[in-house]
């Protein structure tokens, strides 16, 4: 695989053969070098020894989330006892908060954090000189070597990240992916509403089809999504564990796809009256109540290509070809949707 070189930084890009490991060390070499040069940012001791103990409420999360709630209590408990136990004995990375003197933001090592706030303990903590870009793909590298991130919180990871305007390609550095896997974690972030990801959780044995399915599902139904988030609020849902409760709303939105017939009012956030849509199995049309209405009728129709292509990258399994002659419908018309 050709090699590809990320302007003005020090990775070269090569998502599926080069070792993470020597990634994170590039980030690590280029971090000290900052920090060796602006020593006044970081702790008295940092030049001497590379290591800190720090009071964990001085320490913020990362600007870049990349975790969701984990609902797994037993497995932290036995990570904080260890921890208490032994010792901590990977010491997590922080650099200088850039807005507020004093105080720290993790690079990574959320984890090991939140077990010395559980132990009312100082953490043990290396201190960088480190940029966004260069934070994002260390936190990216640290947690794609781990392999302890489920495939929704990678997912968001990346949306994160885009929205801070970060370049595609530092993504598949942080990530370790290429442009056709960000295209499905974009899919899915976009069709599945963010609250509901988020009370689902990080369902750490779904994958990425299973995702990308119900991402199908939320993009054909939008009328299911209040009666779904109405229902992940019920006390029965949420005492759940994370996996339970993606499959309950994996059936559930399957099961409102599968009616199949529907029509819904169009409003604006701000409760406006657009005009209605109305849906079968093979139709979608989209009647405008006002000139507004007609002007997001347009809206639609211009973006209907780009929606093509992102239907495309999700990896649904849907037939492409006529059933009874085999024959491809490729490049037969079809009927879109009537806006």
């Amino acid at each position: 695989m050709s090699r590809r070189k990320l302007a003005g930084s020090t990775f070269s890009l090569v998502p599926q053969a080069a070792p993470a490991k020597q990634a994170e060390q590039a980030v690590e070499k280029q971090a000290a070098t900052r920090a060796a040069q602006s020593p006044a940012r970081a702790p008295a001791n940092t030049e001497q020894t590379g290591l800190v103990r720090l009071d964990t409420a001085l320490i913020d999360p990362s600007p870049f989330a990349d975790r969701l709630l984990d609902d797994d209590h037993e497995r932290f408990a036995a990570f904080v006892k260890s921890v208490a136990d032994h010792g901590q004995q990977v010491p997590i990375r922080v650099r200088p908060h850039p807005e507020m003197a004093g105080r720290y933001q993790v690079v990574y090592g959320h984890r090991r954090l939140a077990a010395a706030k559980e132990l009312k303990i100082p953490v043990n903590a290396h201190v960088v000189e480190i940029d966004d870009r260069d934070l994002a793909v260390a936190q990216g590298i640290e947690n794609s070597e781990r392999q302890d991130l489920s495939w929704i919180e990678r997912a968001l990871f990346a949306r994160r990240m885009d929205e801070a305007g970060f370049r595609p390609s530092d993504i598949y550095t942080a990530l370790s992916i290429d442009d056709a896997e960000l295209a499905r974690m974009r899919g899915v972030s976009r069709h599945v509403p963010m609250d509901i990801i988020e009370a689902i959780g990080r369902a750490p044995k779904i994958g990425r089809p299973r995702w990308v399915a119900m991402a199908k599902s939320f993009a054909k139904n939008t009328n299911a999504v209040q009666n779904i988030r109405e229902m992940l609020q019920s006390e029965r849902i949420r005492k759940m564990a994370s996996d339970a409760r993606f499959s309950w709303v994996y059936e559930l939105i399957a099961e409102s796809r599968s009616a199949g017939t529907g029509n819904a009012p169009l409003r604006e956030a701000d409760g406006f009256g657009l005009g209605e849509i109305s849906y079968t199995s093979k139709q979608l049309r989209i009647t405008a109540a006002n000139e507004r209405g007609q002007a997001f009728a347009d809206f639609v129709r211009a973006e209907l290509p780009r929606l093509i292509e992102e239907f495309s990258a999700l990896d649904i399994v849907t037939p492409k070809a006529c059933q009874m002659t085999g024959k491809s419908n490729r490049n037969k018309p079809a009927s879109g949707p009537n806006v």
